[in-house]
């Protein structure tokens, strides 16, 4: 029963994308360590054909041609040591099968190379995540050939595409009756394994149970004279061929959730975890949710195709509908099924939705239980989800009013009690660690956790034991314009004036502190004069210990390194003065209280720009620092 070989009519020979040429020398060198991935990958890509054909025959019912049961066969040559797997669904003109299968059209595909190590399994790790499934073929092919014709094309506009990995591809027309794609794959040497119909049916059981579409084989028999089985002219099915969704969860196994998730999200590693619920009342609906393990390459890339799949009634409608969760959960990949949007329901539709916001609204909360769970049980997991995905989570605190509080609790920082940015507490950790009288949570900023850990204004805060959240993600300081405060507690940057630290202080504290204010009235004046209008103010402060001199800027004022984030995305910046803070007791002090009128404005600059440094500013002129400081080290 396979296919005939069609009637040519023209032929064209082309060249592979560079990368594709790079991609098929890792595939036919065994970059997958399983081989039998390739199978699914087919079966999965004519899954999506079927899915697509569906779609598209809602607005153009002509398109089924009067074939209406959509299926996936797979079939064996031994003699020809073949293995093809055809599908009646949607089919490729000429221009999509020199598009689709001779260039990688994703973006992101020098990432992809980069990021390739050598090792087999974790360069595998990679491969759905670019949409190069087909490829896989290669592995355990040496000559490729597609035969398709797309639903609304002539016979005679059919096209045949064949290769053998080398570097080039033909693409020629050719004559074929119906619609729909057949790929066949002549077998290398030593993969006999794939010219069993045993072999096929178990993997196809195994990796494509979930596909809501009949995946189909010819039936055997045995046959006593040939003493082995013989393929008969009956079709059977090898699959359950139902919505995995649809079914009760109590009978889905954890594999085959695993298996769902990889087909639907183009990963090859298992999901980190999952949710699968029905929802009936003002709206109905199913959702089956999952949270990846690893990042896509492209998260950070808005323009970037985002979203769950959407069906309605078990009907495919469109990939990546990102309309049924917020930006801020963008990771999450899934299927939803509505049984109250139409058919024909369009990306306009989704967005004024009455029912899509339910959906959203219901789903958002869905996946924050799930991670509330992991967080709660399973802190292992979650904190490998933090890893990955906590930037984004981030974002949900000023795009999710209503789910604020509960994403807060979410949310996970590096402290100064931690060991390095990679332990990270809780806001309710660090509210339970607080200090008897403490009634505030501390958090310094700055580009990196090397530099906010190193910060100047940590000094008091290190001396009293008190702790503070490191925030270096780019996200943070916007993030913090919508989250003041937390179970009653008010977050405060200690870069920032007006700190006050006097309900931590003993009375001798309080004493020494208004005593160095007073006895250093004059220095502070004599500093105001020197720098004139670089500054807003000088004053004596608490908050240091080992340095001399830091800058802050005013409580209602932005923070320098969200300044230093504005002017850097090209955006208009208030242009805000800095406080200079004298720490009273520091050696430098005393020396520059002792310098000449004519050195006095030079150190006065020297200990601004070297505040300003410390704080991670540039320079107006570094140039004019470098020198001065020359100059009186030279002097001293």
């Amino acid at each position: 029963m396979t296919q005939a070989e069609p009637s040519t009519l023209s032929s064209e020979t082309l060249g592979f994308q560079a990368e594709v040429k790079q991609l098929l020398h890792l595939m036919i060198h065994s970059l997958y360590s399983n081989k039998e991935i390739f199978l699914r990958e087919l079966v999965s890509n004519a899954s999506d054909a079927c899915d697509k054909l569906r779609f598209e025959a809602i607005d153009q019912p002509d398109l089924m041609q009067g074939d209406t049961d959509l299926r996936i066969r797979v079939e064996f040559d031994a003699d020809k040591r073949t293995v093809t797997v055809s599908d009646n669904g949607i089919g490729l003109s000429r221009e999509e099968a020199i598009s689709n299968l001779g260039t990688i059209a994703r973006s992101g595909t020098k990432e992809f190379f980069s990021k390739l190590t050598g090792d087999n399994k974790k360069d595998a790790n990679l491969i759905g995540q670019f949409g190069v499934g087909f490829y896989s073929s290669f592995i355990v092919a040496d000559k490729v050939s597609v035969l398709s014709r797309r639903a609304d094309a002539e016979a005679t506009d059919a096209v045949l595409w064949e290769s053998d990995g080398q570097g080039e591809f033909s693409v020629t027309q050719v004559e074929k009756a119906d619609r729909g794609t057949s790929v066949t794959l002549h077998l290398r040497e030593g993969e006999d394994d794939f010219l069993s119909g045993w072999k096929l049916r178990e993997v196809l059981r195994r990796y494509s149970d979930h596909i809501s579409l009949p995946v189909q084989m010819l039936k055997e028999e045995w046959n006593e004279e040939k003493s082995a089985q013989v393929k008969t002219t009956e079709w059977e099915t090898v699959n359950q061929a139902n919505a995995l969704w649809t079914r009760p969860k109590s009978d889905i196994t954890d594999e085959q959730y695993q298996e769902f998730y990889k087909h639907i999200a183009h990963d090859y590693d298992d999901p980190l975890a999952w949710t699968h619920n029905r929802v009936e009342g003002r709206s109905e609906y199913t959702q089956l949710l999952f949270l990846p393990k690893h990042a896509p390459m492209d998260l950070w890339d808005r323009e970037g195709k985002r979203g769950v799949k959407l069906y309605v009634k078990r009907v495919f409608i469109m990939d990546d509908a990102e309309q049924l969760l917020p930006m801020y959960l963008r990771f999450v990949r899934g299927v939803i099924d509505s049984a109250d949007l139409p058919l024909n329901v369009s990306r306009e539709i989704l967005q004024e939705s009455r029912d899509v916001r339910v959906i959203r609204e219901g789903s958002a909360k869905r996946v924050l239980s799930l991670l509330e769970d992991l967080a709660e049980n399973k802190p292992e997991q979650y904190a490998a989800f933090w890893e990955q995905f906590g930037q984004v989570l981030k974002e949900g605190v000023g795009e999710d009013a209503a789910n604020k509080d509960r994403i807060a609790k979410l949310l996970r920082f590096a402290t100064t009690q931690g060991e390095g940015a990679a332990q990270t507490a809780s806001l309710a950790d660090y509210v339970g660690r607080m200090k008897e009288g403490q009634d505030k949570i501390y958090y310094v900023s700055a580009e990196s956790y090397a530099a906010a850990s190193n910060s100047p204004h940590l000094e008091i805060f290190r001396k009293k034991g008190l702790e503070v959240l490191v925030l270096s993600d780019r996200v943070d300081e916007w993030m913090l314009s919508f989250l003041r405060d937390f179970e009653g507690k008010t977050l405060v940057s200690i870069a920032k004036g007006g700190l006050d630290l006097d309900q931590l202080a003993d009375e001798e504290e309080k004493k020494h502190q208004t005593e160095a204010a007073e006895k250093f009235k004059p220095l502070v004046e004599r500093l105001k004069t020197a720098l004139g209008d670089k500054v807003k103010d000088v004053r004596v402060t608490v908050r240091l210990v080992d340095s001399p001199a830091c800058v802050v800027v005013d409580a209602n004022e932005l923070s320098p390194h969200l300044l230093r984030m504005l002017q850097a995305a090209g955006q208009e910046a208030p242009q805000v003065k800095p406080i200079l803070e004298i720490n009273p007791e520091h050696a430098l002090l005393g020396r520059i209280q002792e310098a000449s009128d004519a050195d006095f404005g030079e150190w006065a600059l020297l200990l601004l720009d070297q505040s300003m440094l410390a704080e991670g500013a540039q320079l107006a002129d570094s140039a004019a620092f470098v020198k001065r400081l020359n100059s009186l080290l030279l002097k001293g």
